[in-house]
C-alpha cells in the first residue's frame, strides 16, 4: 500500500482533477455562448482527459487498496472578457497541476514509495504535454487577439497536431 502521506495528497490531487474538468467545461460552455465551436469542443476534450486523469488515479488507489476520498470541487469561473482570457485560465490551472504533480512525485519518492513514484512518472510527462499546448494556444491566440474566427481556422487545421507534436 502507498504512504499515507501520498494516498492524502493523491486524493486531494484527484478533487484538482475534477476541478479542472469543471473549470474546462464551463470554459467550453462560455466558448460555445460565445459562437465558438471548435474552441468549444477543444475545451470539453480537454475536461474528459481531466476526468480521465482523476479515474486512472482513483484506480491506482482501488488496485493499491489504498482508501479513496474524493472532496470537494469548487465552482469554476464561467464569465470571461474575451477569447484569450479562458485559454490564459487553463494555462494557468495546467502550471498549478504542474507544481501538485511534482509535490506527489517528491513526497513519493521522500517516503520511498517506490510505485507511487513510478505511476507518478506518467502524470510528469503529461503536465509537461498540456503545458506546451495550452500555451501553443494562448500564443495563437494572442496573436490573432482580434479575429477570434482566425483561431477557430487555426483549430480546424492543427488541432489534432496540437496534442501530436511530441
Amino acid at each position: 500500500m502507498p504512504s499515507e502521506r501520498f494516498v492524502e495528497a493523491l486524493n486531494e490531487q484527484i478533487a484538482r482533477e475534477f476541478a479542472a474538468a469543471q473549470q474546462y467545461t464551463a470554459i467550453g460552455a462560455w466558448y460555445d455562448s460565445q459562437t465558438l465551436p471548435r474552441l468549444a469542443a477543444f475545451f470539453n476534450e480537454q475536461a474528459e482527459e481531466e476526468r480521465g486523469h482523476a479515474r486512472k488515479m482513483i484506480r491506482y488507489l482501488l488496485d493499491t487498496g489504498a482508501p479513496v476520498r474524493i472532496g470537494a470541487v469548487p465552482a469554476p469561473r464561467c464569465d470571461f472578457s474575451d477569447h484569450v482570457e479562458p485559454i490564459r485560465t487553463g494555462l494557468e490551472q495546467e502550471r498549478q497541476n504542474t507544481v501538485a504533480i511534482s509535490k506527489l512525485f517528491e513526497i513519493a519518492r521522500e517516503t520511498r514509495d517506490h510505485a507511487s513514484e513510478v505511476f507518478m512518472h506518467w502524470f510528469i510527462s503529461e503536465q509537461v504535454e498540456e503545458e506546451r499546448v495550452m500555451g501553443d494556444l494562448l500564443q495563437v491566440a494572442e496573436r490573432v487577439r482580434d479575429f477570434p474566427m482566425a483561431l477557430e481556422e487555426f483549430l480546424a487545421r492543427e488541432g489534432e497536431n496540437l496534442r501530436d507534436e511530441e
